[in-house]
This record gives structure tokens, C-alpha cells and sequence, in this order.
């Protein structure tokens, strides 16, 4: 058991590296500089425009790219939720990506049960319904899936528990070359110094965050952020909305960019808009605008 465990972490060591070079991988001319980081679109910014049927899943990477000039798209399988074994399908996803050229980082999954269920065969589940997710992912070419780790009990009772489910699910994903990664995401996820323990104690270097700039209730999100940064293998930047200087007003993007910056993350910042102020395409447009004045003023 222990000789698998350790196969099972040096493997996800390998693998994990693998993966996250993929958020990496653009060659430079010498009379370029390597940006800070890339950005990327999260499809929930545009769930709105998605659930109201004004635009199809299959089409995100083309509005992504066409509309708003994106590279990089973060899938939520809400949107394709009957499709994760779906070869057609995704394969019709995969060439409409590569013909493109956009890039697939991520799938954010929801809905597939508690990876911190108290009842171990609930928990089990749940990382088996993870499973599919996990293959999907890497057949569209991503580096990551993003989960959720709802829990009941205390708070060391819920880390152990989370990090039991993380553990399983990450060992398998290990073996695909992927990442499982924790958004603070509302209950204890949402407190930095738990969702940094919980992720210490899955102990595999596949199994890490998504820091997201907001979802940390009454929590510091730039202490938060700081916490969570260390095992960080994408970055969400939420916005909901903006001063007339186009500051995002709950968010100081230029200290939370220097506080990702600063712990080593050059990958891709996610652009989730999720304000009511703005549309859809205008909030996009304007997260992305505040994303590269602060890359233009820190580099």
C-alpha cells in the first residue's frame, strides 16, 4: 500500500509538471517579452447569455476569441453537463478549439456530489463521478479540473475528510496527466488557512487551488489569496463592478495581481464576470482592460 502511495505521488509529481507546462508553452521571437501572465475566459462570465439559449457552448472559443479577443477558455460543465462522455461532442469542441487556436485550460465541475461527504460511500461516489470529468479534461487538452469540497462536521473533521476525497480523485487524475484544483468556493473553501491545510494534507503535488479574488465571504480575500497562492495551478479573477477609472470597487487588482505575481504564477488569470451593473460582453471587456493595465504597469 505505502510502495503505491509513494508510486502514486512520484507519478502525479511527473504528470502534474506536465500538465501545468501546458499553460506554458507559447514560444516567444527574441524581440518579444514573455507577458506577466496570459488571460483566459471563464465561461460562466457569459452564463446569463448561455441559459437565456443567445449563444451555445460549442460556440464560447469562437466568441471568446472573435469577440473579445481571449486565447484561452475555462469550460463549466453546467453547460455541456450530458456530454462528458460524448466523444462527437467533444471531439467537435477539440476541433473547433484547434482551428482556432484557443487554448483549453480548465473545466470548472459542479454538481457531482461531495468529495468531503461524512459518509465514506458518498464520498466514494463523488470522486467516481469526478472520474469522467477528469478524462474529458485531458482528451480537450486541459491541465486542470476544478471541484468542490462541501463537508459537514468541525473543522479538522471536514479538512479530513476533503482531503480524502481530493487525495482519491487526484491520484486517479494523476494518471492522466491532470490537476485537481480547490476554488475558495463558499463554506470552509472560503477560508484561505483551511482550503492551504486541506490541500498540505491531501499531499500530491496534482491536488492544488484556484484562487478566486472574490467568494471569501468575510473572510480577507487578499489574505486568502496569499494562502492559497503557494499551491495555486490557475487564478480566477472575479469582477462584479467598476469605478468610473475602471477599478474593479471590491477588488484592488493591483495588489492582488502583485501578491499572485510575487508567489510565482506567470499561467493564466481567468476572467469571471459575474456583476449586474454592466452586460455580459461589456463586463468582459472591462475586466479584461483593468487585466492589462495592471500586466502593463507591473512588468
Amino acid at each position: 500500500m505505502h510502495d503505491r502511495r509513494r508510486f502514486l505521488q512520484i507519478s502525479a509529481g511527473a504528470l502534474a509538471t506536465s500538465a501545468i507546462s501546458l499553460t506554458r508553452n507559447r514560444t516567444w521571437g527574441a524581440d518579444e517579452k514573455k507577458p506577466l501572465f496570459d488571460i483566459s475566459l471563464a465561461e460562466w462570465s457569459l452564463h446569463k447569455t448561455i441559459f437565456g439559449k443567445k449563444l451555445d457552448h460549442l460556440d464560447f472559443a469562437k466568441t471568446a476569441k472573435e469577440d473579445y479577443g481571449i486565447h484561452a477558455v475555462e469550460y463549466v460543465n453546467q453547460f455541456f453537463k450530458d456530454k462528458a462522455k460524448d466523444q462527437t461532442y467533444l471531439g467537435e469542441m477539440k476541433k473547433r478549439c484547434e482551428d482556432l487556436g484557443v487554448k483549453s485550460v480548465l473545466i470548472m465541475v459542479d454538481g457531482e456530489g461531495a468529495l468531503g461527504d461524512a459518509d465514506e460511500a458518498k464520498r466514494t461516489k463523488a470522486v467516481e463521478n469526478h472520474y469522467k470529468w477528469v478524462e474529458a479534461a485531458k482528451f480537450l487538452g486541459c491541465h486542470s479540473i476544478r471541484v468542490n469540497v462541501p463537508s459537514s462536521g468541525t473543522f479538522d473533521e471536514q479538512m479530513e475528510r476533503a482531503a480524502d476525497g481530493l487525495r482519491r480523485l487526484s491520484q486517479f487524475a494523476a494518471q492522466h496527466g491532470l490537476n485537481v484544483i480547490v476554488e475558495n468556493h463558499g463554506g470552509l473553501s472560503s477560508n484561505g488557512k483551511w482550503l492551504a491545510s486541506t490541500i498540505q494534507k491531501a499531499g500530491l503535488p496534482n491536488c492544488g487551488t484556484l484562487p478566486d479574488f472574490g467568494n471569501f465571504g468575510s473572510y480577507d480575500r487578499y489574505l486568502g489569496v496569499t494562502e492559497t497562492m503557494p499551491f495555486a495551478k490557475a487564478v480566477s479573477a472575479k469582477s462584479k463592478n467598476f469605478d468610473a477609472e475602471g477599478n474593479e470597487v471590491d477588488t484592488d487588482y493591483f495588489k492582488m495581481m502583485k501578491i499572485v505575481l510575487d508567489a510565482g504564477y506567470h499561467g493564466y488569470v481567468g476572467i469571471e464576470y459575474e456583476g449586474t451593473k454592466l452586460s455580459e460582453p461589456e463586463g468582459i471587456r472591462a475586466t479584461k482592460k483593468l487585466l492589462e493595465r495592471v500586466r502593463e504597469k507591473l512588468s
